[in-house]
C-alpha cells in the first residue's frame, strides 16, 4: 500500500468534509445544545417562580384545613359551609383560582379530596395538598387511640438511615464517594462512544455508496488502489470525527464557563471550602462536614475517578472501535449501489453495537458481573462496555487485554474488508448477498 497515495485520499476526504456547511453547522450548533442542557435547568430554577394560587377550601372533615398553611405557591381561604356547586361555577367572582373540596371523614377515618380549577393546577400543587391531607388523617388516627404520647412515639420510631459510601486506595485510606456520579459518567461514556461509532461508521458507508453510485470510484481506482482508497476514506473521516469531538468539548466548556460567570452558577463551587477540598484532595477536611455536603461529595467522587486512564482509554477505544466498525461499513458500502440495499447487510454489524449499548445498563449495577466483563473483552462490544466500566476502576491488565483483542480483531476485519472492498467496489447492476461477500473474501 502506497502511504503517499493513502495520505492524499485522507487529505481529500478530510478537507472535503470539514469545508461542508453541514460540518460547520453541527460543529457550532451541537455545543450550544450541550451547554443549554447544562445551563437551562439551573437558570430555570433560579428565575422561574411558580405562580401563587388563591385556593378556596371547603373542609367538611374539620381536620385538613389547619394543615393548609399559606406559602409562596398558595394562599388558602376558608369557605366551609358554602355550597360547593355555587362556588365552583363562580370561582372568579370570589377572586379564587382553585376550589379544594374535602369530604367528611368516612368509616376508615379517611377523606376524599376533589380539586376544581379552570386550568390544571400542576403536579407540585396536587402533591402538596395530598401530603398535607395525609398528615392530617394520620394525626387524627393517632388521636383516636387515646394513648398518651402516641404522636411522639410514632415520630421516635420513624427511621431515616443515611448511607455514606467510601472508596479505599491501595494504602487503605478512605475517601467519600457517591455511586450515582459513577453511574452518570458510565452512562454518558457508553452513549457517547456508541453515538460516534454508529454516526461516523455510517458516514463511511454512505460515502462509499455515494462514490460508487455516481461512478466517481471508477476514476479514483484508476489512480489509487482500492485498499488505499478504503483506508484513506476511513482515516480521513476518523480525523473529521476527532476534530469535531474536540471542538464540541472545547466550545461546550467555554459556553458553560461563560454562562456560569454571567449568571453566578459557580459561586458555590468557588467558595473557600470547595477550593480547599479541590486543592488538598480532602486531606485535613472534617469528614462529618463532607458527609453533610452534597456538593462536597460530588467533587470528591469526581476526584476519585481515574481521569487520566479514562481519557487515554477513550481515545484508544474510540479510534480502534471506529476503525473496526468503519472497515466493516466500508465493505458493506462497496457491495451495494444504494443505501436501501444495505439494510440487510448492516444487520450483523448493528446488532453487536446495540447489544453493547444494552450491556452498559448493567455496568453501573454490577461492573464486575460476568456479562459486563465479557462485554468489555469481546472486541465488537468492548469499545462501549469497557469505557462504561473504567469509572468504577478496572485493573490495568484487563484494559490492556481488551485493547490487544480489539486491535487484533481490527487487523483481521480490515484485511477481510479490504478484499471485499476491492472486489465489490467495481461491481454494478447486481444486488449483492452474503454469499457474494464470502465469495469475494475467498478470492486470492
Amino acid at each position: 500500500m502506497n502511504l503517499h497515495k493513502t495520505g492524499v485520499v485522507i487529505s481529500r476526504e478530510y478537507l472535503n468534509r470539514v469545508k461542508k456547511k453541514s460540518f460547520l453547522i453541527t460543529t457550532f450548533v451541537v455545543p450550544v445544545l450541550f451547554a443549554a442542557i447544562c445551563i437551562l435547568p439551573s437558570l430555570l430554577m433560579l428565575n422561574v417562580k411558580e405562580k401563587s394560587q388563591k385556593v378556596a377550601v371547603i373542609d367538611n372533615s374539620g381536620i385538613v384545613l389547619p394543615f393548609l398553611q399559606d406559602n409562596e405557591s398558595a394562599t388558602y381561604t376558608d369557605f366551609t359551609g358554602q355550597d360547593p356547586e355555587v362556588l365552583r361555577k363562580d370561582l372568579a367572582s370570589h377572586g379564587m383560582d382553585v376550589l379544594v373540596l374535602v369530604s367528611p371523614l368516612d368509616s376508615a377515618s379517611s377523606v376524599n379530596i376533589q380539586c376544581y380549577s379552570k386550568k390544571p393546577v400542576g403536579v407540585d400543587f396536587s402533591d402538596a395538598i395530598r401530603s398535607k391531607a395525609n398528615k392530617a388523617v394520620e394525626q387524627y388516627r393517632i388521636g383516636q387511640y387515646e394513648i398518651s404520647g402516641l404522636e411522639q412515639i410514632m415520630k421516635d420510631v420513624k427511621a431515616d438511615v443515611k448511607l455514606n459510601e467510601f472508596t479505599l486506595d491501595d494504602s487503605g485510606n478512605a475517601t467519600v464517594s457517591e455511586s450515582g456520579i459513577y453511574m452518570i459518567i458510565s452512562m454518558l461514556l457508553g452513549m457517547l462512544i456508541y453515538m460516534f461509532i454508529a454516526l461516523f461508521g455510517g458516514a463511511v458507508m454512505s460515502s462509499v455508496i455515494e462514490e460508487k453510485s455516481s461512478r466517481v470510484v471508477e476514476v479514483l481506482v484508476s489512480s489509487v488502489k482500492a485498499t488505499e482508497l478504503m483506508f484513506g476514506k476511513i482515516i480521513g473521516i476518523a480525523l473529521v470525527a476527532l476534530t469535531q469531538f474536540v471542538l464540541w468539548i472545547a466550545l461546550t466548556l467555554i459556553l458553560v464557563l461563560a454562562a456560569s460567570a454571567i449568571f453566578g452558577f459557580g459561586s458555590m463551587a468557588s467558595s473557600p471550602e470547595m477550593m480547599e477540598m479541590a486543592q488538598t484532595g480532602m486531606a485535613g477536611v472534617d469528614m462529618s462536614a463532607v458527609q453533610n455536603s452534597e456538593m462536597s461529595v460530588i467533587l470528591t467522587t469526581l476526584s476519585n475517578i481515574p481521569w487520566g486512564t479514562l481519557i487515554v482509554s477513550f481515545l484508544i477505544f474510540f479510534v480502534l472501535g471506529y476503525l473496526l466498525y468503519a472497515s466493516m461499513y466500508a465493505a458493506i458500502g462497496s457491495a451495494v449501489e444504494n443505501e436501501a440495499d444495505s439494510q440487510q447487510l448492516q444487520l450483523p454489524v448493528t446488532i453487536p453495537l446495540m447489544l453493547a449499548f444494552f450491556i452498559v445498563f448493567f455496568a453501573f449495577k454490577n461492573p464486575d458481573s460476568s456479562i459486563v466483563f465479557w462485554g468489555s473483552m469481546i472486541p465488537f462490544t468492548s469499545p462501549i462496555v469497557m469505557l462504561a466500566r473504567i469509572p468504577y476502576g478496572v485493573p490495568f491488565w484487563e484494559i490492556a487485554l481488551s485493547v490487544v483483542l480489539l486491535l487484533g480483531t481490527f487487523m483481521v476485519m480490515a484485511w477481510a474488508s479490504a478484499k471485499i472492498y476491492k472486489a465489490g467496489i467495481l461491481m454494478f447492476g447486481k444486488k449483492s448477498s452474503w454469499s457474494d461477500l464470502w465469495k469475494w473474501l475467498k478470492q486470492k
